[in-house]
């Protein structure tokens, strides 16, 4: 007899023994353990190359196509593909899974030497390269790519620095480990002018937070009122914070009671993140705005009232629109003694045409396009003057034509050597390297062209240049600030001192802060201190800290 006679003779156990094999089966194929996909990251190389004042069409055929053609006689590349804007040119190399990235590295080195006599004489920089991160999202992130914003608020930023440890940047971001990134800016153009020039590197923004307050800080050392903000459209917008066993403010948000216990699991949530701080927070009894709001005059982020409302003011009925400012600036004091200043906005005549249009019409210019590296998006915020009663359009107009101004006449005064005593500059929203709108790349090649075009003015034998930034963007830094007033100072940012004058190929560790601009114009032009400077220097010895510095200590002034 053989085997199989036996399940023949058996119809029914033969089925049952097929069912307990099918069971068992299907139990054990459950149970095995599954691994995921490797997640795979092909080896990335960028190459980025700076040419002030190049158009696209230049860059492409002057600078992107020499390199290109010595990339391709690199082996293993998959993919290589380019993207020219003015002034700048970018090109991603995407390497096979079998290709050493640091083998690529040096082949990726020798083609650019071996480009480099086939390129525009006018670099500023030879071009840089670096490894990228390349996800299987196929997304690269680069200093061309624009990344989501970060929280960078009045008090969520002392929660972040907490008393000086840094460590809570994750927990009370919005973007979770995003804010604990950074880019290698090495090769870029700004880094290029550091290590020709001065490098300071313990300048600290003035003031906690964003760039609202950071750039009224820059002409007043203040923080701008908000009168009666308790019986205004701007109530909801009062911050609720903690208070300690005194009573009194302390710099927390009130957390909610449904704020995630971690930032693993979500971002944090408060009573109320507001624009305005509590009556009395700076121990003046009045309100005052931290964070975000709009100017009261054109452009600004709020239109005009209604159909028919004046196309020079913005409507004041918007919780956001700030009563017009009355406090000293440093144009006050500098107009005081006759001395010559300006501030220059990159799209500043756009934006104004752009706020001047009825409510219900799109913006064009005025925080718009919204899509990332938008051009021009021009941001209302960063204009600090045009919050203050003296420029008043129908009661000053003469004021706002000599001193606010764009970037275009910073240009033409420039090369016609026309520059005021002291000018501010601002760029336009797409070329001012902050997050969520506008890339690292595009701010690196403007400013670069921007330096080389004061450079070649008749003024600049007798000019100073300090490039910096408002603030920190809602991303770490390890060293902690000083301990100053309630204002600040906040985290540590970047800051060039790039002058005829400057202290050639040096870093300069002399603790600064963005009033130290407003310190060397007062010791230059002989003005009154501001009393924020004066309160500064008072609570940073009140903590025993370095009083903050005049910039003078990056320059040689015995030439």
């Amino acid at each position: 007899m053989n085997i199989s006679e036996i399940f023949i003779r058996r119809p029914i156990a033969t089925s049952l023994l097929m069912a307990a094999i099918a069971l068992v089966g299907t139990i054990a194929y459950r149970a095995l353990p599954i691994s995921d996909l490797p997640a795979v990251e092909y080896p990335s190389i960028q190459i980025n190359t700076n040419l002030p004042g190049g158009d696209p069409v230049t860059m492409a055929a002057s600078v992107a196509s020499p390199l290109e053609r010595q990339f391709t006689t690199i082996a293993g590349i998959d993919e290589m593909t380019s993207q020219s804007r003015t002034g700048n040119s970018n090109i991603n190399l995407t390497f096979d899974l079998n290709r050493n990235i640091e083998s690529a590295v040096t082949d990726v080195q020798t083609a650019i030497s071996a480009a480099m006599p086939l390129l525009p004489p006018t670099l500023t920089a030879p071009p840089s390269f670096n490894k990228v991160d390349v996800v299987q999202s196929g997304i690269t992130l680069s200093s061309s790519a624009v990344t989501r914003d970060l929280s960078h608020r009045f008090f969520e930023h002392q929660m972040q620095i907490d008393n000086g440890s840094n460590d809570g940047y994750a927990a009370w971001s919005d973007a979770g480990g995003l804010s604990m990134g950074y880019y290698d800016t090495s090769r870029s153009a700004l880094y290029a002018l550091a290590r020709r020039y001065v490098l300071a590197d313990h300048f600290f923004q003035g003031a906690f937070g964003g760039s609202f307050l950071n750039h009224q800080y820059l002409i007043c050392a203040c923080a701008p009122e908000y009168p009666d903000a308790d019986k205004s459209p701007a109530k909801p917008s009062v911050a609720m914070l903690e208070t300690g066993a005194d009573g009194r403010f302390l710099p927390r948000l009130t957390v909610a009671k449904d704020s995630p216990a971690s930032a693993l699991d979500g971002p944090p949530k408060f009573v109320k993140s507001g624009n305005i701080a509590p009556a009395n927070y700076f121990g003046d009894g009045k309100f005052h705005a931290v964070n975000t709001m709009q100017p009261a005059y054109q452009p600004s982020g709020n239109a005009p009232a209604g159909v028919d409302g004046d196309g020079r003011y913005a409507d004041p009925g918007k919780a956001t629109t700030l009563p017009p400012q009355s406090a000293t600036t440093i144009g006050d004091l500098l107009s005081g003694k006759s001395l010559t200043w300006a501030w220059y906005a990159g799209a500043w005549k756009a934006a104004l045409a752009d706020g001047a249009q009825p409510a219900a019409t799109a913006r064009r210019v005025i925080y718009a396009p919204t899509i990332p590296a938008g051009n021009p998006d021009f941001q209302p915020h960063h204009q600090p003057f045009n919050y203050y009663v003296r420029f008043d359009p129908q009661a000053h107009p003469d004021q706002r034509t000599e001193h606010l101004k764009d970037y275009d006449d910073l240009v033409a005064d420039s090369a016609a050597g026309r520059l005021p005593q002291v000018a501010f500059y601002k760029p336009q929203g797409n070329l001012n390297q902050h997050p969520g709108y506008a890339s690292i790349a595009d701010g690196d090649a403007h400013i670069a062209d921007l330096v080389a075009k004061l450079q070649a003015g008749p003024q600049w034998a007798h000019m100073v240049i300090v490039i910096t930034y408002d603030e920190y963007g809602g991303a770490w830094d390890h060293v902690a600030p000083p301990k100053g007033d309630l204002l600040g100072p906040g985290a540590r940012i970047p800051a060039i001192v790039v002058s005829p004058f400057a202290k050639m190929g040096s870093v300069d560790h002399t603790p600064y802060d963005t009033a130290s601009i407003l310190r060397l114009i007062t010791r230059r032009f002989d003005l009154e201190a501001l009393p924020g400077l004066t309160l500064r220097d008072q609570s940073l010895a009140e903590h025993a800290e370095q009083p903050m510095g005049d910039l003078t200590n990056a320059l040689d002034l015995t030439l």
